[in-house]
């Protein structure tokens, strides 16, 4: 079994907002987050993929083939965008790194033929990152 890791970056807008909390538990909670204006992050994603060599190719997975699946269900969609208002998955979920990451697992599991996604990590600064390994 071989991991690939593949990564890429994008920057996004969004806010934190619980409509079932009061205006004052939002403030509480979410603290400057919470501003309906926004605020805008710096992405790092790495997308790896597990999977046996391909006897033939030599591959895991081809590169060029997962970089326009990267590209074609996450950066295309949430690059330069304002997660709550553009990115249908962010309609009813605080975009949150946590729920990113989720979301970035959802629209890609299935678009990978012979490899296996393994983990998305999305960092939101260089210090806070999110593992997500699946729906366990």
């Amino acid at each position: 079994m071989v991991y690939l890791t593949r990564k890429a970056e994008f920057s996004a807008s969004h806010y934190y907002h619980n409509p079932e909390f009061t205006p004052e538990e939002n403030s509480r909670v979410f603290g400057k987050c919470n501003n309906p204006n926004g605020h805008g992050h710096n992405y790092t994603l790495e997308v790896t993929v597990k999977g046996d060599v391909d006897a033939r190719s030599g591959f895991v997975v081809d590169l060029k083939q997962l970089k326009e699946i990267m590209n074609r269900e996450v950066l295309d969609a949430m690059d330069h965008r304002f997660l709550n208002k553009e990115v249908p998955e962010f309609f009813t979920h605080i975009p949150t790194t946590e729920n990113l990451s989720i979301a970035i697992w959802q629209r890609l599991a299935t678009k990978l033929e012979k490899a296996h996604l393994h983990r998305v990590r999305v960092y939101e600064t260089p210090d806070l990152f999110v593992d997500f390994y699946g729906e366990q």
